[in-house]
């Protein structure tokens, strides 16, 4: 039984953006039978978790919010953390969302039980939630990922990824190693540089890295766009169109692509005087296949006397640092671990049991798919945000967020205006669905650009990002087709 002995008909996991966005979804429509499950003690997900220095948002602060609370008091073009999270926890307030969240209800199992037609949401505390339907908002970028090194757990000094940062630890005068170059590394290692007495950063793949435009908005600016909502929506407009033109070299042809990449190269070539260490950090694939980072710091930080770029292959790790494959060692008090997140595999890891029992792994025994992301056949009333195929590399991911949302609420209407007790994707319509973008991620830059990512699954299929325009998805998804789906 659920805790307040009265379930509610749907229950939603997790407070991140995603969930917010869902329950927001909710309340907006006049409807409040519903809780949000919450693993930890406060909302906020990837915004929560994330608290290493200089954490902050690489799409620019009024895309990176919902369309429909706008926020005119950023601060900065690109939010820092901290401002994310209280933005987040203000629409929680404003909504009404905050009464519907259960903290500390970390959610070990689902199953469909079809004798009653509801899920069961099993809690670690032992709650039992009866629902009619579930809406996983775990999103994928809560995981973290850390390669297996042979040693690490022999280590003798300070080990920690970035999205669980220990603020307990004093870099000031230490010797810092940071495993990985991705989206967080290049954010913090300019932070820690000015405070270590020696960093040695090391990279397996060098990123394509583009200048970050941040700057304070002024606070003249700011008054304008509170006085004239009008003026700030057509701000964000600008930004949003600014940022999908560029995925005209993402999912058209990768040749488009060649404009951005002459931006990174000049980047590097303005920052970076050393012909030595350009060389280390030039890419040899396509700009695109895998994620272009934003960072007018980064490269700074690498010329700096206290920081070296280690491109050798670590080895193993010892009790005292790092060992190269060439035998190189490097004694360090602390190693960061800035490897990213399982995505992919994370969605793999839900433990869902639906019709008849069958398992979501079992249901994605020859990859990880869904119809636009969010439905999967054989699971009535479940829905996905922030499912396969639904991330970008061009624009926000909120705008994908909301339209998702948008979708499983068309799908409730549709329930509903068929008086019907289940909705589930046909296996038809999920099949045409995902063979027509599988054709046009094998086209994109993703898989024609000469590098392995994160995109791809250990089958090097792209099971992470949608291979076009992101308005292309919002018409796509707006409405629920009767005619894909099956109601009983």
């Amino acid at each position: 039984m659920s805790p307040a002995g009265d379930d509610p008909a749907i229950v939603i996991i997790g407070s991140g953006f995603a969930g917010l966005c869902m329950a927001i979804a909710l309340k907006r429509a006049g409807y409040h039978d519903f809780v949000v499950l919450e693993k930890n003690g406060d909302l906020g997900g990837t915004w929560r978790d994330n608290t290493y220095p200089g954490c902050a948002c690489d799409v620019p602060s009024h895309m990176y919010s919902f369309s429909f609370e706008l926020n005119p008091g950023w601060s900065r073009m690109f939010a820092p953390q901290q401002e994310i999270w209280e933005y987040m926890r203000h629409c929680a307030r404003t909504y009404g969302i905050t009464a519907h969240i259960r903290f500390g209800c970390p959610v070990e199992s689902m199953e469909w039980d079809a004798a009653i037609g509801r899920w069961r949401v099993a809690t670690a505390a032992g709650e039992t939630y009866t629902a009619r339907a579930v809406v996983s908002g775990m999103g994928a970028l809560h995981v973290p990922w850390f390669p297996e090194i042979p040693g690490a757990g022999q280590f003798g000094g300070a080990a920690f990824h970035s999205a669980q940062w220990d603020q307990s630890c004093v870099l000031a005068g230490q010797r810092v190693a940071v495993i990985g170059t991705g989206a967080s590394a290049i954010q913090f290692i300019p932070e820690i540089a000015r405070q270590a007495a020696q960093v040695y950063v090391f990279q397996r793949t060098p990123p394509w890295i583009h200048p970050r435009p941040d700057f304070e908005i002024p606070p003249a600016v700011r008054a304008a766009f509170a006085a004239a909502p009008p003026v700030m929506r057509t701000f964000r407009c600008g930004i949003y169109w600014l940022l999908e033109i560029r995925a005209a070299g993402f999912a058209v042809h990768p040749g488009l692509m060649a404009p951005l990449q002459r931006i990174a190269e000049r980047h590097i070539t303005r920052q970076i005087g050393d012909p030595a260490l350009r060389a280390k950090v030039t890419p040899d694939y396509t700009i695109g296949c895998k994620r272009i980072l934003q960072s007018s710091d980064y490269y700074p930080a690498l010329t700096r006397p206290n920081v070296e770029l280690v491109t050798g292959p670590i080895d193993r790790i010892t009790r005292s640092g790092l060992v190269c494959t060439d035998a190189s060692e490097y004694d360090v008090g602390v190693i960061v671990y800035g490897t990213g997140f399982k995505t992919v595999e994370a969605l793999g890891e839900l433990n869902v049991a639906g019709r008849d029992g069958v398992k979501l792994q079992d249901a994605w025994r020859d990859g990880i798919e869904a119809y636009h992301g969010v439905t999967v056949p054989g699971f009535p009333n479940f829905f996905l945000l922030l499912g396969p195929n639904t991330g970008l590399a061009h624009n926000s991911v909120i705008f994908m967020m909301e339209s998702q949302v948008q979708h499983v609420m068309s799908c409730l209407r549709l329930l509903a205006r068929h008086n019907g007790q289940t909705i589930e994707v046909s296996p038809s319509a999920q099949r045409r669905f995902n063979d027509q973008i599988q054709r046009r991620l094998g086209r994109a830059v993703w898989s024609q650009g000469g590098c392995t990512s994160w995109y791809l699954d250990a089958d090097g299929v792209n099971r992470a990002l949608w291979p076009g325009f992101s308005f292309e998805y919002w018409a796509r998804t707006r409405r629920a087709r009767r005619a894909d789906y099956l109601i009983r």
